[in-house]
């Protein structure tokens, strides 16, 4: 299995390409700074040079052909101010689903973010002004994706991100509440769904919970 990962070099992605690498299979990631190219390799993956915020369809469509599913894990990151919300955590997902279908690629998972759909109503008062952007974003995205029947789309949706060690335990659901999941738990609910052609169609949650990962992804897939 061929898998070409956006936003390569963050952190979910890189955990995600270590253990996609670690069973053989072939991993790819865009990245647009051609310094991190080494950080790929030493994960495993083949690293692409790629800026989503400039590339054009096509030009990203290339880089999917003979993938079997690509993942959208990019993202602006704190501090990147208003603009790139916009530019990253929305446009950057469609164009990435645009290229998915010029290239006949039809698993597409995305990394949105819990709370993406509240984003798209009016913030509560006190609100920090960025993330509720950042929110709507996000919800936009996945909304953009989930409007697609050419994709056998899945949208997940962490909870509060740590770094903490995995625990391989999780709780998936289409509403889990909040609370915390750590990045690795988060690739690894990645890996599982990867291969869970079930789970297309479905936006989940996860947190750190007490099921294991391929349990809790086995256990919310159709038929």
């Amino acid at each position: 299995m061929r898998t070409v990962i956006a936003g390569g070099h963050g952190q979910i992605a890189l955990r995600l390409e270590r253990l996609l690498a670690g069973r053989g299979e072939e991993v790819a990631g865009l990245i647009r700074n051609p310094e991190h190219a080494e950080d790929l390799r030493a994960a495993g993956a083949e690293p692409v040079v790629c800026d989503l915020e400039s590339a054009s369809v096509e030009e990203v469509a290339s880089h999917l052909e003979g993938a079997d599913a690509v993942v959208f894990a990019a993202g602006a990151g704190p501090g990147s101010g208003t603009a790139r919300k916009e530019t990253v955590d929305r446009a950057a997902a469609v164009l990435l689903a645009d290229a998915a279908e010029r290239a006949g690629v039809r698993r597409y998972l995305i990394v949105s973010s819990m709370g993406a759909d509240a984003g798209l109503a009016e913030p509560p008062a006190g609100t920090d002004p960025v993330f509720a952007l950042y929110l709507r974003a996000k919800g936009a995205a996945d909304d953009a994706v989930r409007a697609r029947d050419t994709l056998d789309w899945t949208v997940l949706r962490p909870g509060r991100l740590t770094n903490e060690p995995g625990t391989g335990r999780v709780r998936l659901a289409e509403k889990t509440g909040r609370d915390e999941v750590t990045r690795d738990d988060v690739a690894a609910a990645l890996g599982a769904l990867l291969h869970a052609p079930g789970t297309a169609g479905l936006t989940l949650e996860l947190i750190g919970g007490d099921t294991a990962v391929e349990e809790a992804v086995a256990a919310v897939a159709r038929g």
